[in-house]
């Protein structure tokens, strides 16, 4: 829509409250509401805030912030989300001489994805997020003990799933299909790829909806990466894939693979600075609970086509389907920024393009059953096994710091040191049963 279509569908359809929507730098849902009134200087000059009050923005005395809504993003949500039909935006961050704001992670997006453009090429995702539905968020007591793509029966998850996603067709948002995965009381829905900006909005407006209607049916919906012990965890595998124009630069019809050589160095990229991407794509204490061996999760850097326990998996090629041809990065969980989760896999893909990255041997065998030594031998390498190692790998890396911008950056590293610190200080329940009954 343009400005003036909004202004004229709110006036039409009746809307009495419009939010606009921002996130933090952490992804968190940020926001206000205002009304029909306020709506034609919000579209023109935008609304202000105290940025210092927000995770990761800006410091007190630079605090001034307007968050201009984007006419694009415009959505009316239906009487099944609230008691009244209310609009949504989302914000574009500003400073108050109405320059872009280099702490607001859609910027980040949208500056990678015009460095792109330039050259004609469009960065498409497609991402598939998996979530928890507990009794309430005090617990983790499930609503069944049923399993992956079981469909005997009709419980309460399978109803809120089915409930989300109709407001979510409702408000635009394509979905692919559905299911119950592997764990206890744990659901999939995966949305049809687009445009990497469009999709990081959908990603903030889904998680948004699964956790609003599951409130409104008296459960709690997570996406905490690892809730239960001993059960898999929750991700959200992102499909990816590069065009120019019309033509989809991964294929190739005389690959095995059916993967370019663009494609190929793509891959190669992603493997080569994952381990310095990993911070921000697996962003909490929790992801590294997720990311062991002997779950699903991936742990080892590798890549392949039917082997799920890699890192890169490159779907199989159907004919006639060449635009379909894209790589499935596995490792990242649901609960990342998604504007700077698609921008940093973007940049270590296209740095491997750049650079001509060669492409390792695919590894089609389980990696977990595998001895060290073979891995060595394969010279296949481990994601960071906790917060802390992602973050000093993070702090080291130059590609990171030009992508995501040196306040973004900066701020981000210093958030997740503090989580970390105050993590290590804590006395968990393990170490109280472990320790106390012998020392």
């Amino acid at each position: 829509m343009t400005a003036e279509e909004v202004l004229k569908t709110v006036a039409d359809q009746k809307i009495t409250i419009i939010r606009l929507w921002f996130t933090d730098i952490l992804g968190q849902l940020r926001g206000f509401a205002i009304t029909p009134r306020e709506l034609p200087d919000a579209l023109e000059f935008g609304m202000g805030f105290d940025g210092s009050s927000v995770e990761g923005f800006a410091r007190i005395h630079e605090s001034d912030l307007m968050a201009v809504p984007d006419p694009k993003t415009f959505k009316i949500l239906s009487n099944q989300v609230g008691d009244t039909p209310s609009a949504i935006m989302f914000c574009d961050l500003k400073t108050p001489e109405g320059e872009p704001y280099e702490g607001d992670t859609r910027y980040v997006l949208r500056r990678n994805l015009e460095k792109i453009s330039k050259e004609g090429l469009t960065f498409y995702v497609g991402p598939e997020l998996e979530y928890f539905y507990f009794r309430n968020e005090h617990s983790v007591e499930v609503l069944d003990k049923v399993g992956y793509f079981d469909a005997s029966i009709v419980n309460l998850g399978t109803i809120l799933r089915k409930k989300t996603i109709q407001v979510l067709e409702k408000l635009g948002i394509p979905v692919e299909y559905s299911h119950h995965e592997v764990a206890p009381s744990q659901h999939e829905i995966d949305l049809r790829y687009d445009h990497a900006l469009e999709m990081a909005d959908r990603v903030i407006t889904y998680r948004f909806l699964v956790k609003e209607i599951a409130r409104q049916n008296d459960v709690y919906a997570t996406f905490m990466p690892k809730p239960i012990f001993g059960e898999n965890g929750s991700g959200m595998h992102i499909h990816q894939s590069i065009f120019k124009g019309k033509s989809n630069l991964f294929f190739s019809p005389d690959d095995t693979y059916h993967l370019s050589d663009f494609a190929k160095s793509y891959i190669a990229g992603i493997l080569t600075h994952i381990r310095e991407i990993t911070a921000v794509t697996n962003q909490w204490v929790n992801s590294y609970k997720r990311l062991v061996p002997g779950y699903e999760a991936p742990v080892y850097i590798s890549w392949g086509q039917k082997n799920r326990s890699a890192l890169v998996r490159v779907p199989r090629y159907r004919i006639g389907k060449e635009n379909s041809t894209r790589i499935e990065v596995r490792s990242p969980d649901p609960v990342c920024n998604p504007y700077l989760a698609f921008s940093v896999m973007l940049a270590a893909g296209l740095k491997g393009v750049k650079e001509n990255y060669k492409l390792p041997p695919p590894v089609e065998e389980n990696i977990y059953e595998m001895t060290s030594g073979d891995r060595r031998d394969a010279n296949i390498d481990t994601l960071p096994g906790d917060l802390f190692e992602a973050i000093t790998l993070l702090k080291e890396s130059e590609l990171m710091r030009e992508t995501l911008g040196e306040h973004v950056f900066n701020k981000y590293v210093d958030n997740k040191l503090i989580e970390w610190n105050r993590y290590r200080g804590i006395v968990s329940q393990y170490e109280l049963e472990k320790y106390l009954p012998i020392m």
